[in-house]
């Protein structure tokens, strides 16, 4: 049965964890369940129709795909346990601390994230489905402030992956999406991205960006050897769709308002 509450944000976990924060709107999500061996009372991902067991390759991307198949809220969200969207001015001394970065040679990692362990403080500032729904009679889509890089997106690529996958992409999105293959080359070019797979939209929007998206990623899934990733780059399918989600927004001229991330760094470190 589908759920059709008017707003929702999902929060991905990938363990066990106190479901944070505990506000109207926000609905806790297990990543992986299939495979997960531990005990968990968070909803999982591994109902309806869901990819679950490949977790360890799409990352919270098998989240993304249980909303999409399963969930019909008129808004959706997606963030992470530890990173939330925030709507709300920094206080001076965190604006203090990130004009600091940039003497430290910090600023360019950390643009757009407010790195905290004040969980009370900041907890009543992380974005509210109520502010999220204002959002969106404005703008087409609410998403994390962009990262800026020192090199294009398809450098940027190249030096922490596999160029091969570009290459890959641009030939599946000229023969499956032919339409998008100038906003492919041309978002490539450019310094910002979209990161995290975190979002707000409409659920119409939502639902058109996973049919193209996934629709992408499972074509590139049965042309590659997932056992040719390893450790870290095994989370290929992540990595793809930042880039691609970057393309479907910029393709779609989408009016975009951009929000910074709190990330909780104490968060990481639950059992």
């Amino acid at each position: 049965m589908r759920d059709s509450d008017n707003c929702k944000i999902y929060v991905f976990h990938y363990k066990n964890g106190e479901p944070f924060p505990d506000s109207p709107g926000y609905t806790h999500i297990l990543a992986g369940k299939e495979n997960y061996t531990g005990e968990s009372n968070l909803t999982g991902d591994n109902s309806g129709e869901n990819i679950s067991s490949k977790n360890r390759y799409y990352s919270e991307l098998t989240g993304i795909y249980w909303i999409y198949k399963n969930q019909s809220p008129q808004i959706v969200g997606t963030c992470h346990y530890r990173r939330f969207f925030t709507a709300k001015g920094e206080p001076f001394i965190y604006k203090l601390k990130r004009f600091l970065y940039y003497f430290g040679g910090m600023n360019k990692g950390r643009h757009g994230l407010i790195y905290t362990s004040d969980l009370s403080f900041w907890e009543k500032r992380i974005l509210s489905c109520e502010k999220a729904t204002l959002f969106l009679n404005d703008f087409d889509a609410v998403m994390p402030e962009p990262r800026k890089l020192r090199q294009t997106l398809e450098k940027h690529y190249i030096k922490y992956h596999d160029a091969n996958d570009l290459q890959l992409l641009r030939t599946i999105i000229g023969e499956k999406a032919p339409e998008y293959l100038s906003s492919f080359e041309s978002t490539l070019h450019q310094k910002k991205l979209y990161a995290n797979n975190m979002m707000v939209m409409k659920g119409l929007d939502f639902n058109t960006l996973c049919n193209w998206l996934f629709m992408i990623l499972f074509e590139f899934e049965s042309r590659i050897n997932l056992g040719d990733y390893n450790d870290y780059q095994q989370r290929i399918f992540g990595f793809i769709s930042e880039r691609l989600i970057t393309v479907w927004i910029n393709h779609h001229n989408m009016k975009v308002k951009e929000l910074p991330l709190i990330y909780f760094k104490n968060l990481k470190k639950q059992p």
